[in-house]
C-alpha cells in the first residue's frame, strides 16, 4: 500500500523562511522584515505575484553586488545553515521503518514556496521522492540567476497535489497532469496522503487534500506558541476546517506528531483491508 507524506518546508521542517538563514545576509539584506515589505510593495505597485516578486528582488540585489550567491552550489552551502525543528533529522528513517514494518511504502515529498537548491543543501534534502519549490534559470556558465524557472505560491501548490496523485515527477508535463486517469488507477490516493504545513499559504493544499478524502495537520513553532498571532492562525485553521489535527512542530520521538501520524497510517492500513 503507497501513502504519501506531504510537506511544506519554510516553518513545517525548518524554522522561519529560507533565505534568511545564510542568503540573505551573503546579500547584505539584514532588515528581514524590511525586504519583505520591499516585496509586497513591489507585488502590488506591479500587480504582481508575490513570489515572483520575492525571486526577482533577491536576483536583482545579487547582480547588484556581481555575486553569485545565488548560484545552486551557493545555495545547497546556504542550506546547511538552515535550522530544522527537534527530531526531523532523525524523522525519516523513524516514520519509514514504522511504516515498512506495518507493509505500507511510504514516500515523502516537499511542496515549498523556498528555494530549492537549499532545501536539497539540508541534512534532509536526500529524503523526498520529489521536491517542488522555486528555481531560478541560469545563465550558461551556471553561476548567474536570469529569470525564475519555477515560483511556487499558495494556489499553485495545489497542482504538485495532482502530480503526485497521478505519479508525474516533474513540474513541466502539463499534459500529463491534465489528463484523465481513473481515481483507482492513480499512483497514489487522496485518500492516502497527509499534508503537513503552517499557515495561510497551506489552506488551498490542507484543503485539497482534506476534501479528497485525506488528512491535513497543522503544525506550529513551539517557541512562537504564546504569541498571539500563532494562537489566532491555528485558532483560524481550525475554526474553518482546513485542519483535521494541529500539533507542535516536534518530530521527536513519542511526539504527539508522531503518535498522530502513525494512528493515521494504521488508519489508511484499516480502510485498505476494508
Amino acid at each position: 500500500m503507497k501513502c504519501a507524506l506531504i510537506y511544506d518546508f519554510d516553518g513545517t521542517l525548518a524554522e522561519g523562511d529560507c533565505a534568511q538563514h545564510g542568503l540573505m545576509p551573503a546579500l547584505g539584506i539584514t532588515d528581514i522584515h524590511g525586504f519583505w515589505s520591499e516585496v509586497k510593495e513591489r507585488a502590488t505597485q506591479d500587480d504582481g505575484d508575490e513570489i515572483l516578486s520575492y525571486l526577482g528582488l533577491l536576483a536583482e540585489k545579487a547582480n547588484q553586488l556581481g555575486s553569485d550567491e545565488l548560484s545552486e552550489d551557493n545555495l545547497k552551502k546556504h542550506g546547511k545553515s538552515i535550522p530544522l525543528f527537534p527530531g526531523v533529522d532523525t524523522w525519516f528513517e523513524r516514520i519509514n521503518e514504522y511504516a515498512a514494518a506495518n507493509e505500507i511504502e511510504l514516500h515523502h515529498y516537499i511542496i515549498s514556496s523556498g528555494l530549492d537548491a537549499m532545501i536539497r543543501g539540508t541534512a534532509i534534502g536526500n529524503q523526498f521522492s520529489q521536491i517542488y519549490a522555486c528555481k531560478y534559470h541560469y545563465c550558461p556558465k551556471g553561476k548567474q540567476a536570469i529569470w525564475p524557472a519555477q515560483a511556487i505560491n499558495y494556489t499553485t501548490k495545489t497542482q504538485f497535489l495532482f502530480r503526485i496523485n497521478k505519479g508525474i515527477k516533474n513540474s513541466w508535463n502539463n499534459a500529463a497532469v491534465n489528463k484523465f486517469i481513473e481515481p483507482e488507477k492513480r499512483d497514489i490516493p487522496f485518500q492516502r496522503m497527509i499534508y503537513f504545513g503552517d499557515g495561510d499559504t497551506d489552506i488551498p493544499s490542507m484543503k485539497m487534500v482534506r476534501y479528497q478524502g485525506g488528512f491535513s495537520l497543522a503544525v506550529f513553532d513551539e517557541k512562537k506558541w504564546n504569541n498571539q498571532t500563532t494562537q489566532k492562525k491555528v485558532e483560524k485553521l481550525i475554526a474553518e476546517e482546513r485542519a483535521n489535527y494541529v500539533v507542535p512542530a516536534n518530530y521527536q520521538k513519542g511526539s504527539q506528531l508522531e503518535v498522530t501520524v502513525r494512528g493515521l497510517l494504521q488508519l489508511f492500513k484499516r480502510k485498505q483491508k476494508g
